[in-house]
């Protein structure tokens, strides 16, 4: 019995241990997603970026925006899929779309994946038609705007007219003298008869 006993604990003391599991898990891989960009960037072409990334971070790994950029129309929050095209205005290019409400619903939500959306576009322009009636009615007396009083904003709230071409209204006339006629105004570069025509019932001098 004292042998059996002996070889019984000698097995139970040679038993090997049983080998630790070890789990390796797998790091997660990050989707990626490829963007074109264009316009008024400084390094424009197609981008890889991280699943949810947004307009901003791929503005920011083009170099930004040039000089003549205007963002002011673009949704730079909005989040970016596979295969979108992302396009930068220049200054020129959104004072033409603001001026025309029809042009910004029919072009700028079509063309690029980055605008805003149509009912934030709708939100926008109801703002401006409204600044542009209190700018009108708060200008002169009679309702209309006095093309040799009026500041560069105010003269902005006239329909087709940008800052410069109101800067160079009020140069014109800073040079010239006061304006004799709403007709002269037609005298400043960039303001033809056309122009005039559309704004010539909201102006007097």
């Amino acid at each position: 019995m004292i042998i059996l006993n002996i070889y019984t604990l000698s097995l139970i003391d040679f038993k090997e241990e049983e080998a630790p599991v070890i789990t390796v898990q797998k790091e997660k891989t990050e989707e990626k997603i490829k963007v074109d960009v264009k316009g008024q960037i400084k390094t424009g072409g197609l981008y890889e970026l991280d699943e949810g990334s947004r307009v901003y971070d791929l503005i920011e790994k083009a170099g930004g925006t040039t000089e003549n950029a205007d963002t002011s129309i673009i949704n730079l929050s909005k989040k970016l899929k596979d295969e979108m095209v992302v396009i930068i205005y220049s200054k020129d290019e959104v004072q033409k779309l603001k001026n025309d409400s029809e042009e910004v619903k029919c072009n700028c939500p079509e063309e690029n994946d980055a605008c805003i959306t149509e009912d934030q576009l709708d939100t926008f322009l109801d703002k401006k038609i409204k600044e542009k009636t209190s700018n009108k009615s708060v200008a002169t007396n009679n309702g209309k705007l006095s093309i040799n009083t009026a500041t560069s904003e105010q003269l902005q709230s006239l329909e087709g007219i940008g800052k410069a071409k109101a800067d160079a209204i009020i140069e014109y006339r800073n040079k010239n003298g006061k304006f004799k006629s709403i007709e002269e105004i037609t005298n400043v570069s960039g303001i033809g008869e056309n122009a005039l025509e559309k704004i010539k019932d909201y102006i007097t001098t």
